[in-house]
């Protein structure tokens, strides 16, 4: 057998292994495999020449051919003797180089390349998704081990590879073919990605690969199989390029990948593909470098993966030749930028990602940079979310590596580096005006010289040359200077022609000479000592003036910069909003660098990072992210400084937080101090120095102590005792004298009181009250704490604060008092007593000017509600003047104190309902503990009997719970405002009063405070709310002050709450702040409405339309409220399906309709929610109908214009439409009805072309037929007119001519009377 294989021959044959002839060939069908492999194995195990037995050789082959029929343990079985074999060969042949192992080493090889090709055909369905070292099965599931087992075995041949090869196969095709053989296996394996994830496999089929072509010529048919591999194999890019990459290094062989570099810049891709060599770049500098400007074609590639590719490539850069590199990077600079266009956003973040990893070079580009962030900037409003983040990423990576920080630091704060440049704009001023002043003495000095050459005329004159010049380049420089852009080209001219401009200043003074002699017998020697003065001043001169313009320079590229910067924070703080994780990250970095390189902009984004507090559920890590950044910004602790030091800084931090916060951002920062608190985040040496801060003697600003006191607040919601400790701190100092004298301190001292008693929570729909229905921790109402929460209220004051301070104090009374009904009958009692006393005079003098900056407007009428003595209505009569003098002497109560009784008894009446929910609650708790008591000592004694009483038992707990549910509402509804007993029943017809008495009570704080109470009351009573509603939206209506208009809508939310049939009935009262002029009552009224009718509380009948102008408003906090309200309305069921007929017509016409072209910007918007095609079809149907009750072409435009944005998918949507043509084939010669119509022919794609071609025809026929009827009606009503004027003049005519006569016999009449 031996001396007739020829490998070159059976490599021939074997390219059709069906039909491959074998001499002594085994039927497997026939014959056991087992049996044949145990017969070929052993022979091979005596000894690897055996392998020259035709017999044995034709069992591998047999076995090989009919892979499918073998089971999987004897395929390993068969690979593992084979390499068994070759190895042992090939180790005796590598010492020995003798001929006589060329041929059982080809029959091997050859039986190795036949496993390789055969290893597909044992191969499971699922051996694509097998890991890469999975575990061994069992039976014939094994067979999937075909090409695993073949990985293993792929570092025994890398012995073959040390055979030299040129002592054996003498001839090239000899060698080529056994090489063949050898490196089939390993491309075979590189096909696999699993295996390619190993990292031995994967240095082994390298390693084979490389050293034939190092060794054995393999190079040319490595290219060819690669080329192949790359463009079937998608995730061979980075392998081969890894693989080409260890040959240049290793191998020193750089040819082969320059090669393929060279093939692919030949290539054409015209359709989407993957990356071939991109990452060839990254492990080859050099090579690819070198290869660019044939590489760089495939930019305008159709397949966006090859511009990606050379977008990465144009960014190789070689450390061995720095400066060349940086020359050819700055060549590509304007290519890059141009892909920010490109239409694939793929390719875009390439080219963002390629412009980031440029920024960490060594060299800074600074004039590229501006570019880049130029485009950065522009990029931020990119539609794809892939795109922004890249684009923040690139500004982040900008700012971390600017190369503005070698003079002055890393910040860059604009206002600091404007004075830096105002500096050094100011010095260069004053310099090139000392020089000019200089010339210019020099010039005049020069004259009175005599003895003067010819030639020193002439440098005389090119000296004034040369100062004509600088003064235009001084005139340059100062346009520049004033120059808004800054333009950086600009100056760099400036700084290269001013340097050559002192050059030539540098040169006069030697050819000046003698210019201040004025004897000419001494004008040699001060020729000398001038000149020598003025070539080092001028020497001087000239290097300060290059370090100036060199200066200004630098600091116009970095303000331009931070401008950039600066200008691009406002598109950023809106990506914080994103729902896309990775956007919404990358702006969070943004803004933490920023803020440590002290741009002005960067507290914006950190104060509105904060909300993301709440998102921990939509994008999960990113409330993690915001912990850690504001740890690192604020709570971190600095290297090199004191503990003492640490504290105060992170306590100052905290404090500073609430400095100018509003609401909402309190209340995001009160979360996260929250979440801090609980993980320990939070030190007790910080919690003691905030405490110190707050409690401190000395005199320190008041938004210091109350951010103190707002931030333990904060973290005492965590953990209480942080409170419980310094209760008697509390008093003394926020409800002692510092908080009467700011009461602002006072009321935040009262929320931090509150926290005694746990923080109110809502869990999974239902209110929990933590540890407040626990009386132990209800105080008695003599403690002290109510004593001076009672002084704090009834303090005189006259400030605005007040009525903040006073919420808070009630809140707190009814948080921890066990009778807090009682205290507040107190408190109301007496500022009743106060409000309605009678005031001596010298009182009345002094509070008629409030002493107050922020004290409450007067009344300029009669501001109490009792009636005046006869002696005071007297002075009515009396003079405007004097009037309004004695203004106070009328009144029998201080307006301002009125207000102060009303709101106080508004607020009393809105807790004493949440008190008394808490009572039933606690009453209802107290019954089940005593039902569970009963049942637990009822169940002890007998179990079967105490099954049956349990059910007895849940049937009477439900009566006795209904019965005090019935109980609580008895008291709300009939004793808190008509019970005899009833303090509050008193105030509520005063309320009435006050508020439907606008012509007598005008002072506005008094309106304010009235208005709002009496809302309140409205949430007490049906039977209150029922009488008395209409007044509130009297009000509503005739009201001028936003204020009071603001909170009545908020207002009107509570009642819907608490009684929906009553503001159900009167919804469309409140439809009508959706049109108010004031922003914040637009936004109140859009917030409830959303709030009520998400939560089914009030049901919409047409006013949708309302809702739907607020899309297209001018202010975006309104059009994205109405915005969210529509996405959320479009998951309830059929909701705006239901009322889009309503939301057309109102839109449309009438007094509600809107422009025609913020009509189609809403529907284009509402329609988007309509996706169910089983309502598109209806849709149809009913907006066809319309046209036939519609007479006005606006109706019929606006109505097509709604059917061409239905997406017309099924064929029933279609059909109905032609059904329709009936109610709109006489519309048609509109032409933008006729436009629709055309739109919607184009979507429809499902209806055979013939029907459609047929309903344009129709349409068509139609628009013609409507034309002519519209133009022959216009020719008609034309002849009308045209009669009716001919008969006009006839008739006119024909009085004329009748009233001639008479006209003749009177003037004749009239002409015989003269006569007579």
């Amino acid at each position: 057998m031996g001396s007739t294989f020829e490998l070159q021959d059976e490599l021939q044959a074997f390219q059709d292994p069906s039909s491959y002839e074998i001499p002594n060939e085994h039927d497997l069908h026939d014959n056991d495999a087992a049996e044949l492999l145990q017969r070929a194995v052993g022979s091979i195990a005596h000894s690897s020449d055996e392998i020259n037995d035709p017999e044995i050789f034709d069992i591998f082959r047999s076995l090989l051919k009919h892979a499918d029929a073998v089971p999987g343990p004897c395929m390993s079985k068969l690979l593992d003797s084979i390499a068994s074999g070759f190895s042992t060969e090939t180790r005796r042949g590598i010492p020995k180089r003798s001929l006589a192992h060329k041929t059982p080493l080809e029959m091997y090889a050859f039986l190795l390349n036949w496993f390789a090709a055969a290893a597909d055909k044992v191969k499971s369905p699922g051996e694509g998704e097998l890991t890469p070292q999975p575990k061994a099965r069992r039976g014939r599931g094994g067979r999937a081990g075909g090409s695993r087992a073949l990985a293993k075995k792929v570092e025994e041949w890398t012995w073959a590879m040390k055979l030299k090869t040129h002592r054996i196969w003498v001839t090239t095709p000899e060698r080529d073919a056994f090489i063949t053989c050898l490196t089939r296996p390993a491309y075979h394996i590189a096909e696999n990605e699993q295996y390619m994830k190993v990292n031995n496999v994967k240095v082994n089929v390298y390693k084979v690969i490389c050293v034939a072509v190092k060794h054995h010529g393999h190079a040319l048919a490595a290219q060819i199989n690669i080329m192949q591999a790359l463009q079937y194999h998608e995730h061979l890019s980075e392998p081969m390029a890894e693989c080409l990459s260890h040959l240049a290094k290793h191998f020193d062989h750089a040819q082969l990948g320059e090669e393929i570099l060279r093939e692919i810049a030949g290539k054409t891709f015209n359709c989407p593909g993957h990356e071939r060599s991109p990452s060839f770049c990254e492990e080859s500098p050099r090579s690819v470098l070198k290869q660019i400007s044939v590489l760089l074609g495939h930019l305008d590639s159709e397949s966006y993966p090859m511009r990606m590719a050379m977008v990465e490539l144009s960014s190789a850069e070689d450390n061995n030749d720095t400066t060349q590199t940086h020359k050819q990077i700055v060549g590509f600079f304007e290519l890059l930028l141009s892909r920010t266009l490109d239409l694939s956003s793929y390719v875009r973040s390439k080219v963002l990602a390629t412009l980031s990893r440029l920024c960490d070079l060594r060299v800074p580009f600074p004039k590229q940079r501006l570019e880049i962030t130029k485009h950065a900037v522009a990029m931020l409003e990119d539609k794809a979310s892939t795109v922004r983040k890249a684009a923040v990423a690139l500004l982040t990576k900008l700012i971390m590596t600017h190369p503005w920080g070698l003079m002055h630091g890393g910040p860059l704060n604009l206002e600091k580096w404007e004075g830096y440049y105002k500096e050094v704009k100011e010095k260069l001023d004053k310099l090139e005006e000392a020089v000019g002043k200089a010339v210019e003495r020099g010039d005049e000095d020069g004259d009175d010289i005599k003895g003067g050459k010819e030639d020193d005329d002439d440098e005389e004159s090119e000296e004034e040359t040369g100062d004509g010049d600088e003064e235009a380049e001084r005139g340059k420089s100062r346009n520049a200077i004033n120059d808004d852009e800054m333009d950086v080209d600009s100056e760099l001219h400036n700084a290269e022609d001013a340097n050559m401009g002192d050059e030539g200043d540098s040169k006069r003074p030697k050819k000046g000479k003698g210019k201040k002699a004025k004897k000419s017998r001494k004008s040699v020697v001060d020729e000398v000592v001038i000149a020598s003065e003025q070539e080092a001043l001028a020497a001087l001169e000239s290097n300060e003036a290059l370090y100036l313009r060199l200066r200004k320079k630098y600091y116009t590229e970095a303000l331009v910069f931070i401008r950039m910067i600066e200008g691009s924070m406002e598109v950023i703080t809106q990506l914080l909003a994103s729902t896309n994780k990775a956007e919404v990250l990358e702006a969070m970095e943004f803004f933490r660098v920023a803020h440590v390189y002290e741009f002005d902009g960067a507290g914006v984004g950190i104060k509105r990072m904060l909300h993301l507090i709440w998102m921990a559920k939509k994008l999960k890590g990113v409330r993690s992210r915001l912990l850690e950044c504001y740890r690192n910004l604020y709570f971190d602790p600095l290297p090199d400084m004191e503990p003492k030091q640490q504290v105060n800084r992170i306590a100052k931090n905290m404090i500073e937080l609430t400095y100018d916060a509003s609401l909402a951002e309190l209340t995001s920062l009160e979360e996260m101090m929250k979440t801090m608190m609980e993980e320990d985040q939070v030190h007790h040496d910080i919690i003691n120095k905030l405490w110190q801060v707050y409690s401190s003697t000395k005199s320190l600003p008041a938004y210091q102590r109350r951010g103190a006191v707002i931030i333990l607040g904060m973290l005492a919601l965590a953990k209480r005792s942080i409170v419980e400790e310094k209760v008697d701190i509390l008093l003394k100092i926020g409800l002692g004298k510092l908080g009467k004298s700011d009461l602002m301190l006072a009321r935040y001292t009262c929320v931090v009181l509150q926290r005694l008693n746990g923080s109110a929570k809502k869990v999974k729909g239902v209110f929990e009250w933590d540890l407040s229905c626990n009386k132990t921790l209800r105080l008695e109402m003599n403690n002290a704490i109510f004593r001076k929460l009672q002084e704090a209220i009834e303090h005189p004051c006259r400030s605005k604060d007040w009525f903040g301070m006073a919420e808070q104090v009630i809140n707190t009374i009814y948080a921890l008092g066990e009778q807090p009904g009682e205290l507040c009958g107190r408190i109301i009692k007496n500022l009743a007593q106060r409000a309605f006393a009678r005031r001596p005079q010298a009182q009345e003098e002094s509070t008629s000017v409030p002493a107050d900056p922020d004290a409450m407007d007067q009344d300029t009428e009669t501001g109490s509600v009792s009636y005046a003595p006869a002696s005071q209505s007297s002075s009515a009569t009396q003079s405007a003047r004097q009037r309004s003098g004695d203004q106070a002497e009328k009144d029998l109560g201080d307006a301002f104190q009125l207000s102060q009784l009303l709101f106080v008894v508004g607020h009393v009446a809105i807790k004493h309902i949440v008190f008394l929910e808490l009572v039933e609650r606690e009453w209802k708790r107290q019954k089940d503990e005593k039902d569970l008591a009963e049942k637990l000592a009822a169940g002890v004694n007998s179990p079967n009997k105490a099954s049956k009483e349990t059910e007895e038992l849940d049937q009477v707990a439900g009566n006795v719970e209904d019965e005090i549910g019935d109980r609580i509402a008895a008291v709300r509804e009939t004793e808190l405002l008509y019970g005899p007993q009833s303090l509050l029943a008193v105030f509520g017809p005063m309320l009435v009063h006050v508020c439907g008495s606008p012509h007598k009570f005008k002072n506005r704080t008094l309106r304010a405070a009235a208005t709002l109470s009496f809302a309140k009351f409205l949430c007490v009573s049906s039977q209150f709310c029922d009488r008395h509603h209409h007044l509130l939206f009297k009000i509503l209506e005739t009201s001028k002050d936003p204020d009071i208009r603001g909170n009545i809508v908020i207002a009107l939310g509570d009642v819907a709450v608490s009684f929906s049939n009553i503001i159900d009935e009167n919804s469309n009262e409140l439809y009508k702040g959706l049109s108010d002029d004031d922003l914040v009552v637009k936004k109140n009224t859009l917030m409830v409405l959303t709030h009520l009718i998400l939560n089914g509380m009030i049901k919409v009948k047409g006013q949708l339309g309302e809702m739907a102008k607020c899309l297209e408003d001018e202010d975006p906090r309104i059009s994205d409220l109405a915005k969210l309200f529509f996405t959320e309305l479009s998951t309830k069921d059929n909701a705006i399906y239901n009322n889009l007929p309503d939301v057309i017509s109102h839109l449309s016409t009438g007094e509600h309709g809107v422009s025609e072209d913020i009509f189609q910007n809403t529907m284009r918007y509402i329609f988007t929610f309509v996706e169910k095609e089983k309502q598109a079809e209806n849709i149809v149907e009913k907006l066809c109908q319309r046209f036939r009750f519609s007479e006005d072409p606006r109706q019929w435009r606006d109505i097509a214009f709604c059917l061409s944005l239905l997406p017309f998918k099924s064929e029933k949507s279609v059909k109905k439409l032609i059904e329709g043509l009936q109610f709109y084939q006489d519309k048609l010669h509109e032409q933008k009805v006729y436009d629709r119509f055309a739109e919607i022919l184009t979507k429809a794609t499902n209806k055979p072309d013939t029907e459609l071609d047929e309903f344009e025809s129709i349409l068509n026929e139609h628009k013609r037929q409507g034309e002519e009827d519209l133009a022959f009606e216009k020719r008609v009503q034309g002849k009308k007119a045209a009669a009716k004027k001919k008969a006009t003049r006839r008739s006119t005519r024909k009085k004329t001519q009748e009233a001639e006569p008479e006209t003749r016999r009177a003037q004749a009449d009239d002409n015989d009377n003269m006569y007579v």
